[in-house]
C-alpha cells in the first residue's frame, strides 16, 4: 500500500466511524422505564414511567424524537413536557392525556416547540382528551363524572409555538411564551414563514386546565404562538379553563370548529396581530367571566397590515354578565355573522385613545379603525338579541380599559358614531337570532353532551 493509497483508507475509516457514531440509534436508556430499549445508545427523552397511583404512563421532560402516544393507555403529564428538536408527537384517536396537579415550575403542560410537530387526530367518536388526574375519565369513555363547568385551574394547557409572523412590541418578530422563563429556549416564537407547519389538531377537547403558570400569569386552554398555516386544527373544544379558552399570539393558522365553555378569562382571545381566520365557533360563558372576544391588533411596527376574520359565532352568557366582544388597543379585522346573546350589559366595547383629552383629538385605535371612511375593524351581518331596539343600549366605547360613563368629555360624543358605524355594516338589534354557528358540528363535545350548548 502506497502512502497515498494508506491516507485515504484512514480517511474513509475515520469517516465510517464518524458514521456509525452519528447514527447511533436513539430511545428510552432508562432500565427503570416501562419503554426501556436495550438497543438505544442515546436517550431521546422519551421513557415512560407508571402511576403507581392510577396505573397511568408517566410522561416528564423533553421529547426529541418521533413518538407515538396510543388509545390503550392513558398518559399523565408531569411539569413542562416538552416536544423539541423537531421532533414529532403523534396521538392516536381516544387517546387521553391527565395533567397533574401543580403551580408554576410545578404546572403540568404539553409544549410543542417551533420547528416540532403534534399530530393529534381523533374522531367525532372518538376525541382526543386532555383533561385533569382528578377527572375520573377512563379508557374508552369520552367523559367523567365528578367534575364539571365550575372545576378548572387543575392542571396547566397544551402550547404550540411556531415560526409564523407576529408583531411583538419593539419591533420585535420574535418573543417568549407568557409563563415560561427567558432562559428555556423552548419557549421562542414567531419568524417569518406564515405557511409553517406544526402539525393538526382534530376533534380534541382540553378540559379543566389554567393552573398558575407564572406570577399572575394562569396557561390558556389552548396557546398558539405564531402558528402558520400549514398546521390544520379544527373540531377544538376548549372547557371549563381558569384563564382564556384559546389565545392567538399572531400568526396565521386558520381555525374551524371550535367551542369555548365557561372560561375564567376570555374566551378567544386575538393579540400580536393574528390574522388568520376563526370560523364556525360558539363561546358560551357566565360564572364570573370576563369576555368572550378579547381582541388587540399589532403591538409593534412590524407585521401590522394583518387582518383577523371570525365569521359564523354563537357567542352567549348564560347569568347576563361579561362582555360579548371587546375591541381593544388597534385591533384590524372583520367579525361576520355572529350573534350575541343573553347580555344585560354592553354587548360590545370599543376602545378610544386620544392624544389630547382636552380637545379630545384622536389616535388611531379601535375607534378610529372602526368609523374611518374605509374602515378596518367591522361587525359585519351579525345579531345582538336584546328586548331593547336601541343599539345605545349595546355600545359603549371606553379608553384605557376603562368603561366611560355617556357624558365622558371625549368618549361620550363618540357613542352615536360607532352605533351608526356597526348598523351601517348590516348588524341590528333582534328579538331572536337567526345567524351564527351551525351548533349541530359539537354534539361530540362534552359541553354538548352536558347540554350547556
Amino acid at each position: 500500500m502506497n502512502k497515498t493509497t494508506k491516507v485515504i483508507g484512514l480517511a474513509a475509516m475515520a469517516a465510517m466511524t464518524l458514521s456509525i457514531t452519528s447514527c447511533k440509534k436513539k430511545g428510552c436508556t432508562d432500565t427503570t422505564a416501562t419503554n426501556y430499549d436495550e438497543k438505544a445508545k442515546k436517550d431521546d427523552g422519551s421513557c415512560l414511567y407508571p402511576s403507581e397511583e392510577t396505573g397511568n404512563k408517566v410522561v416528564q421532560g423533553s421529547i426529541t424524537s418521533n413518538t407515538t402516544w396510543t388509545n390503550d393507555n392513558v398518559y399523565e403529564l408531569k411539569g413542562r413536557v416538552v416536544v423539541d428538536n423537531n421532533a414529532v408527537l403523534t396521538i392516536e384517536a381516544g387517546t387521553i392525556i391527565k395533567g397533574q396537579e401543580g403551580t408554576g415550575t410545578n404546572a403540568s403542560a404539553l409544549i410543542i416547540a417551533r420547528g416540532a410537530q403534534i399530530v393529534a387526530n381523533g374522531t367525532a367518536s372518538s376525541p382526543i382528551i386532555f383533561t385533569s388526574v382528578l377527572d375520573n375519565i377512563e379508557k374508552g369513555q369520552t367523559s367523567g363524572t365528578n367534575l364539571d363547568e365550575t372545576d378548572n385551574g387543575k392542571w396547566g394547557g397544551l402550547i404550540i409555538l411556531g415560526n409564523a409572523p407576529i408583531s411583538a412590541a419593539d419591533g420585535d418578530t420574535e418573543a417568549q411564551i407568557e409563563g415560561i422563563p427567558a432562559t428555556e429556549t423552548y419557549g421562542t416564537y414567531g419568524g417569518s414563514v406564515s405557511a409553517d407547519n406544526s402539525g393538526s389538531l382534530s376533534y380534541v377537547s382540553i378540559r379543566h386546565g389554567g393552573a398558575l403558570i407564572g406570577a399572575g400569569n394562569e396557561i390558556n386552554g389552548l396557546t398558539l404562538g405564531g402558528v402558520g398555516t400549514g398546521t390544520s386544527i379544527n373540531n377544538i373544544e376548549i372547557v371549563a379553563n381558569l384563564d382564556d379558552g384559546i389565545e392567538f399570539f399572531g400568526g396565521t393558522v386558520n381555525v374551524t370548529d371550535l367551542v369555548v365553555a365557561f372560561q375564567g378569562d376570555d374566551g378567544i382571545d386575538i393579540d400580536m396581530n393574528y390574522s388568520g381566520t376563526v370560523s364556525n365557533f360558539a363561546v358560551v360563558h357566565g360564572i364570573n367571566t370576563d369576555e368572550a372576544l378579547e381582541i388587540d391588533g399589532p403591538e409593534g411596527i412590524t407585521n401590522t397590515t394583518g387582518t383577523f376574520t371570525l365569521s359564523n359565532g354563537t357567542i352567549k352568557t348564560t347569568d347576563g354578565q361579561g362582555t360579548g366582544a371587546d375591541l381593544k388597543s388597534k385591533a384590524q379585522g372583520d367579525i361576520n355573522n355572529v350573534v350575541f346573546e343573553g347580555y344585560t350589559s354592553k354587548v360590545i366595547k370599543v376602545r378610544a385613545s386620544f392624544s389630547d383629552t382636552v380637545n379630545c383629538t384622536d389616535k388611531s385605535d379601535a375607534y378610529i379603525y372602526l368609523t374611518q371612511a374605509s374602515p378596518i375593524l367591522n361587525i359585519n351581518n351579525s345579531e345582538i338579541v336584546s328586548s331593547s331596539n336601541d343599539m345605545a343600549t349595546a355600545v359603549d366605547i371606553y379608553t384605557n380599559s376603562v368603561v366611560e360613563a355617556a357624558n365622558d368629555n371625549c368618549t361620550g360624543s363618540l357613542e352615536s358614531t360607532a352605533e351608526t358605524a356597526i348598523s351601517n355594516t348590516g348588524t341590528s338589534i333582534v328579538t331572536s337570532g337567526t345567524t351564527g354557528a351551525n351548533l349541530s358540528n359539537f354534539t361530540w363535545t362534552w359541553s354538548s353532551q352536558k347540554g350547556k350548548l
